[in-house]
């Protein structure tokens, strides 16, 4: 199963990085030559003034002592020694300080996100923050940075600002058939890949989503209308509409976690990510009612569907969008994480993680900014439930299209993720027979509006 084309090659194990979600390439190697890439044109080209909101940004960096100490630190803090100090390019410390953090993300600011050719393979990078904050984000400092209010204010400002662009005619440039459009012959061949896998389906682009072929770019008129595409209703039927007792998967998503008993409030930092629910559901007051819960967790590779489904028919009790982190990821305790056994890695004490924030996905629950929806189901076996919509990084904008008092049948929309997307959660109460989730390490997605559980009467 290949999420990133170049992904199916033999990767040397120094260059492996296990990416849940795909949102980089597992080969270190495209990432840096990607960002190479862009560091090589900054550099090369005339000073260009930075935009008003990174001008801003600056000027939050420089006037604030505490804030100032950090991006200045977070980038001296990256290990001297293999692989950090010098990538497979030659390449050292690619991001030199802040001024040319702010230098490149000036640059990418300016185009949306391509399919990328690199030199060792094919791959996409399909989140070009992460791209430049990879290391940094797991450094002491990085990481109370980027925990800080201050800080992720004025990240929500910029991400807010490159939205507009992502938004806009310009943008839609990325989607032709050229070298780096993501309508090319390895970006058509991916997407389908994905899309066709769950079901074992051979549907073209045209077949599986809503589009005009006849038209340039299959008719989306900017990035984030491709990246926001519809569903054709008959290539992903809902699982038994007319049985109450059929969950209905939510997202297009791989399997990541299934929990019992997530307690009320839990240490959601610590090495093993327990669930928090509390903190998961934003300190709603109806949070309460789901100590002991069940969770269900799945994330979306950087290819699939973004829009969010109804797992179950009922009345929409609460919704709302809970602001967060951007780009946190959690400094573990004990020999800096560390990695579980039979992974592609030899993480010793002192060395950050070079998998990044793809493996805080229990983390980002309580912490990334979030998407929180409370249903009535009409099964009254069910009762109350929720689903959480988790933002990652620059993915973070989540949209609600549902309101408080609406009700919606299994299988209707509730909303998406804008640029991408993270991980969601379903959550359920103490004492509901919930079962037959499917198991963690599937290869493919589990199909959006499919039967991902069932009610045991």
């Amino acid at each position: 199963m290949v999420h990133q084309h170049g992904d199916e090659h033999d990767i040397p194990q120094e260059h492996f990085t296990n990416r849940h979600g795909a949102w980089l390439p597992a080969d270190h190697r495209v990432q840096h030559q990607w960002l190479k890439t862009q560091i090589e044109h900054v550099d090369k080209s005339p000073k260009q003034e930075l935009i008003p909101v990174l001008q801003q940004f600056k000027k939050l960096i420089e006037g604030n002592s505490r804030i100032y100490m950090y991006f200045n630190q977070m980038w001296e803090e990256i290990p001297l020694k293999k692989p950090y100090n010098k990538d497979p390019t030659g390449t050292k410390r690619q991001i030199r300080d802040y001024r040319h953090m702010l230098a490149v993300l000036n640059h990418i600011f300016t185009q949306a996100p391509q399919w990328t050719d690199a030199a060792y393979g094919v791959g996409m990078v399909g989140v070009p923050m992460v791209g430049i904050f990879d290391y940094v984000m797991a450094t002491p400092s990085g990481h109370a940075a980027f925990l800080d209010p201050e800080v992720n204010k004025m990240i929500k400002k910029v991400l807010n600002e490159w939205g507009k662009f992502l938004k806009s005619p310009k943008s839609a440039e990325v989607l032709g058939g050229h070298k780096q459009g993501w309508f090319s012959e390895h970006g058509m061949k991916d997407l389908m890949e994905v899309a066709n896998a769950p079901l074992r389906t051979a549907h073209r682009f045209e077949d599986m989503y809503v589009c005009d072929p006849t038209a340039k770019h299959y008719g989306y008129a900017s990035w984030d209308d491709f990246f926001t595409r519809q569903l054709r209703d008959d290539a992903r039927p809902v699982a038994s509409p007319d049985d109450d007792n059929v969950i209905a998967n939510a997202c297009e998503s791989k399997v990541y976690n299934v929990a019992r008993h997530a307690k009320l409030r839990d240490r959601f930092w610590i090495k093993s990510q327990p669930y928090s629910v509390l903190d998961m559901l934003g300190q709603d007051p109806l949070a309460a009612q789901f100590s002991d819960a069940t969770v269900y967790q799945a994330f979306l590779s950087a290819l699939s569907y973004h829009r969010w489904h109804a797992p179950v028919s009922g009345r929409i009790v609460r919704a709302f969008v809970k602001d967060g982190t951007y780009f946190s990821e959690p400094l573990f305790e004990g020999p800096a994480g560390g990695y579980s056994e039979g992974e592609r890695s030899t993480q010793r004490s002192g060395e950050i993680d070079t998998r990044a924030i793809a493996v805080a996905q229990g983390y980002l629950t309580a912490l990334a900014t979030r998407a929180v929806i409370f249903i009535q189901a009409d099964n009254p076996a069910i009762g109350l439930m929720a689903f959480v919509g988790v933002g990652m990084d620059e993915v973070s904008t989540c949209e609600i299209t549902v309101s408080q008092g609406q009700h919606v049948t299994k299988g209707d929309q509730l909303g998406m993720f804008h640029f991408g997307g993270s991980s969601h959660c379903l959550l359920f109460r103490a004492g509901v027979p919930i079962d037959g989730f499917p198991i963690p390490g599937r290869k493919e997605n589990v199909p959006i509006r499919s039967k991902v559980a069932v009610i045991k009467q």
